[in-house]
């Protein structure tokens, strides 16, 4: 193949990663805030996702917590492309293609039971050995976020419960 064949053929990839970015680039001026929690996306760059269905509507949450929300309140959509912020990078990458760690001795966002994406298993691995837990697929990811969203919702709920209950109370002392 010539020089140009090159040239063409780098130009096409450059155009079809181009659309991709453009399609998640600009996710956290879409959506700069979670529509769940109200959490600030770009806060949370390293764990914030997009869910794309497949009648074109697009979802940014700061979690996967608030995307296991997402969707099950949008059982009639079709997810035809799920994004997650790579922890160390926060560039968006394909969910189901990351690896996964759940656990560790970092809290999560929205949840006390870490998930993770990364887009090389041996960051993965990495922060595995630095920080604990296990490597898991996407598919155990969203098992385990399914498996702590009551008592997620529950800590959420106390923690919002306390703040009102401060604010109440600094409110009086004015």
């Amino acid at each position: 193949m010539n020089r140009k064949g090159y040239i063409l053929i780098f130009a096409a990839i450059t155009l079809i990663l181009g659309s991709v970015v453009l399609a998640f680039g600009d996710d956290i001026k879409q959506a700069p805030s979670c529509k769940y929690c109200g959490m600030n996306r770009e806060m949370f760059a390293h764990s914030r996702m997009v869910i794309e269905y497949d009648d074109g509507t697009k979802m940014g949450t700061c979690s996967l917590h608030c995307a296991i929300v997402d969707l099950a309140l949008n059982l009639d959509k079709n997810p035809k492309a799920i994004m997650v912020g790579d922890y160390g990078t926060k560039a968006l990458i394909d969910a189901e293609k990351a690896t996964w760690i759940i656990g560790g001795s970092k809290p999560g966002v929205m949840t006390k039971n870490a998930k993770w994406a990364f887009a090389k298993k041996e960051d993965a691995e990495k922060y595995r050995q630095e920080q604990g837990g296990r490597l898991a697929s996407f598919d155990e990811a969203v098992e385990a976020a399914h498996q702590d969203l009551y008592n997620d919702t529950k800590m959420i709920r106390e923690r919002r419960k306390m703040r009102k209950m401060h604010q109440h109370h600094m409110m009086e002392k004015k």
